[in-house]
């Protein structure tokens, strides 16, 4: 079930938290040893904190639609009594671990039942997921394969059912990545709306962000989660509302530009096929849509500047002598960090501040705009990019999700079919700063009247595997 259906179930007594997390952890059980998807679970834990919900539940005081939902964490966020690890041999801080993250702590307050945390990539430098402390992460719809990254982890337990939703981060794609890879819903919102502390390494290119089952949870958690806290200085103030209100509005009239490629990008044939069909659904519903021309050149130089410089100085509060023991390509992306002068990064700002001012120029025409969320599907696990001339800078094969990290944007993935081998594929829907409600709305139109869940695919194709090996 998603977390909005768990929640009315919940509500009408057909299930309990206690029962949905003793699921979650079976599922954890059954499957992980596979899929690698967890550094670290607590199922002790996890059942006193829905035995307190239900009991919350049975007695009419739940916190709301978040009370008893089985939830994982990424092992970026700062979790109480749990070590944050960051996918590394370098972190090897005994505890005690006293302070949760702003997520966590919405979460906690909230009701939810936290699980375990989830795999990452060191210090979550790239766009797969592995690393040398925890090894391989593969994708539930095929565990030959990579889940994406760097929140590969997390879509990988939202994905196979081990675990109800979670929290991942994103600072140039690593929520929308994984789930365009395995057929969830990524959203990154607005810069600043979700709280980052400890601050991201990578700057304002950092935001935290919902991987879910459908668009409606991926509101229900923002609504959760979007609060200020005083430890980060960027943080957004107190807005009023809910995203969940307005969700099921319709885009009758919304105006749509959908480019396929952002006049840079290259595309699987299957990928633009179903991305355009699914921008055939949105005219359907009543959306205005239009192809438009390129909006701006591929932004990956100054990219990559600002994201060698992040990895550069996460890595200098370590002792030199222990980053042998680090990814040597990681290694190199930090050598070149340490290359960058404050010029060139204020160049790349500069870049940043232009893309800005573009995206703010058209969406005083368009509502939103779509494009594929990653041109490709999953490719092999424990590779860095789909082909070897594209391993070396991950960025180069997910030219769609990082520019809008530069621009602060709200960015949503949400899946639009299979292709043909049984693969899923995203449809990013990105809106100007501030939209998160309207982005959120258009995918939920999409989500509802496409005919495609990932949920019953998911169990269609279960079923028909069976069926074959039997």
């Amino acid at each position: 079930m998603s977390a909005a259906e768990l929640a009315q179930a919940y509500e009408r007594r057909e299930t309990t938290p206690v029962e949905a997390t003793r699921a979650a952890l079976a599922a954890i059980e059954e499957r992980d040893a596979e899929l690698n998807a967890f550094v670290l679970v607590d199922a002790d834990g996890a059942l006193r904190a829905a035995a307190e919900s239900q009991a919350r539940w049975e007695a009419g005081a739940q916190r709301g639609r978040a009370d008893g939902i089985p939830t994982t964490v990424k092992d970026l966020e700062r979790t109480r009594g749990w070590p944050t690890l960051r996918g590394s041999w370098l972190v090897a801080d005994p505890g005690p671990w006293p302070e949760d993250s702003p997520s966590v702590a919405a979460l906690r307050e909230a009701g939810a039942v936290l699980l375990g945390k989830t795999t990452t990539p060191e210090f979550g430098w790239k766009g797969v997921t592995d690393s040398d402390r925890f090894g391989i992460t593969r994708n539930p719809w095929d565990p030959a394969l990579t889940p994406g990254g760097s929140s590969g982890g997390s879509a990988a337990a939202v994905a196979a059912g081990m675990g109800t939703w979670s929290i991942g981060t994103d600072g140039g794609g690593s929520v929308r990545v994984p789930a365009s890879f395995t057929g969830t819903v990524g959203f990154k919102p607005t810069g600043g709306l979700v709280p980052m502390y400890p601050p991201g390494s990578n700057g304002l290119l950092s935001h935290r962000g919902p991987i879910t089952l459908s668009v409606l949870d991926a509101a229900i958690l923002l609504d959760v989660i979007a609060r200020p806290d005083i430890r980060d200085w960027a943080a957004l103030p107190v807005r009023d509302g809910s995203f969940v209100a307005g969700i099921e509005a319709g885009i009758a009239g919304l105006s749509i530009g959908y480019s396929p490629d952002l006049g840079y990008g290259r595309n699987d044939p299957e990928v633009e096929e179903l991305v355009s069909a699914a921008v055939e659904v949105l005219a359907g519903l009543g959306a205005r849509v239009s192809r438009i021309e390129p909006l701006f050149d591929d932004p990956i130089d100054a990219f990559q500047t600002m994201w060698c410089a992040g990895i550069a100085r996460t890595l200098q509060a370590y002792p030199a002598g222990d980053l042998g023991r680090l990814d040597p390509l990681l290694l190199e992306y930090a050598e070149r960090g340490r290359e960058t002068t404050a010029l060139a990064y204020l160049d790349a700002m500069a870049v940043c501040a232009d893309l800005g001012l573009r995206m703010a120029r058209f969406h005083e025409s368009y509502d939103v705009l779509v494009t594929p969320t990653v041109p490709t599907v999953a490719f092999p696990a424990g590779q860095n990019g789909p082909s070897p001339a594209q391993s070396r800078v991950w960025a180069s094969w997910t030219p769609y999700t990082y520019p809008f990290n530069m621009t602060r944007q709200p960015a949503l993935s949400v899946p639009c079919g299979l292709t043909r081998s049984g693969l899923p594929v995203g449809l990013q829907v990105v809106g100007a700063r501030h939209q998160d409600g309207r982005v959120l709305r258009v995918g939920r139109a999409y989500e509802k009247h496409s005919g495609w869940s990932p949920v019953t695919e998911a169990a269609r194709t279960r079923a028909t595997r069976r069926g074959q090996l039997s």
